[in-house]
């Protein structure tokens, strides 16, 4: 039982894969379209939460969304939530209307079909490399100018060890909505993990709810950079309450 265990759940992770490029091949010269110019990032936003809402119905996941906070049409935010799996991108996605970067790591760049949409209209970063990191910022100023928010997972990748409930956060995020005077807009992913591991061989993974704890926005417009940590420690500490009693 347990080896057919394991090959429903390949079989299953590589029809997730079928999900993540079959909208993209079909609607490759819409989308080629919508990103020649900047101005019509919008309607790529809304193609990708398309996109994304086709994944987690096609792999049975069911969003359940609690909502504490409502976003302002044309505001600006910095999205930030617990990260546990590669679906937390496509329910992020679901779950905000407000049009978004994210701020992601330079390797995802890699992945056929995705990687060459994901270059061409998120804010990479090389954590490995200083320069990078600074331009990071010139980056998300210049989408902000235009309107759109930005999203980041402040743990900076997604924990290794499965028992960990939530990784300590960095600091990146947290300064950018100091020094761009957005709030902060944290949301708590419940079951993405359960739902599908990040790891390939974890034995986590099966269709059914995913719920979503969209908290209260903290405001940062009186904020001073030496304020991150505080910022950083408040936003870390409302996900992990959520976490550890969820209300959802």
């Amino acid at each position: 039982m347990k080896i057919l265990r394991y090959i429903l759940i390949l079989l299953y992770r590589i029809w997730f894969y079928i999900l993540v490029g079959a909208p993209i091949v079909i609607l490759f010269p819409i989308l080629i379209i919508s990103i020649l110019k900047e101005e019509w990032y919008p309607f790529f936003f809304k193609l990708a939460r398309f996109w994304a809402a086709f994944i987690l119905f096609g792999m049975g996941f069911i969003p359940r969304i609690k909502r504490e906070a409502q976003y302002q049409k044309g505001n600006s935010y910095m999205f930030v939530a617990n990260h546990t799996s590669m679906t937390d991108i496509m329910l992020m996605l679901y779950a905000t209307k407000n049009p978004f970067v994210f701020v992601g790591k330079k390797e995802l760049e890699k992945i056929p079909l995705f990687g060459f949409f994901y270059k061409r209209t998120c804010i990479m970063v090389d954590r490995n490399s200083l320069k990078s990191r600074r331009e990071v910022f010139d980056s998300a100023q210049k989408k902000l100018n235009q309107g759109l928010s930005v999203c980041i997972f402040p743990e900076g990748g997604i924990p290794g060890d499965e028992n960990i409930i939530l990784d300590e956060f960095k600091d990146g995020a947290f300064r950018l909505a100091i020094e761009h005077h957005i709030p902060i807009a944290p949301m708590t992913f419940h079951d993405n993990r359960k739902r599908f591991s990040y790891s390939f061989t974890s034995i986590h993974a099966g269709p059914g709810e995913m719920r979503v704890k969209i908290h209260d926005i903290i405001p940062t417009g009186i904020l001073e950079i030496e304020d991150r940590k505080m910022l950083k420690d408040q936003t870390r500490e409302i996900i992990l309450r959520e976490l550890e009693n969820p209300t959802v």
